[in-house]
């Protein structure tokens, strides 16, 4: 299961939570149990355009 980043709209708190990808709601804010939470954008996986970047296997001469 994939570990998701959380932000509470009622007190602000940030927070992971490893989420089921069928889970139909989001979990409550462990600070305040507040149920009002939003999932936030990850940027794990972003792509910056740039060759050297695009590839672990770069530095070992496979392209």
């Amino acid at each position: 299961m994939p570990i998701y980043e959380y932000k509470c709209q009622d007190c602000g708190t940030d927070f992971e939570e490893i989420v089921s990808v069928s889970a139909e709601r989001n979990p409550q804010c462990p600070s305040c149990h507040s149920t009002k939470t939003e999932k936030k954008i990850s940027i794990f996986g972003s792509f910056s355009g740039s060759k050297g970047n695009a590839s672990s296997c770069s530095s070992s001469g496979f392209s």
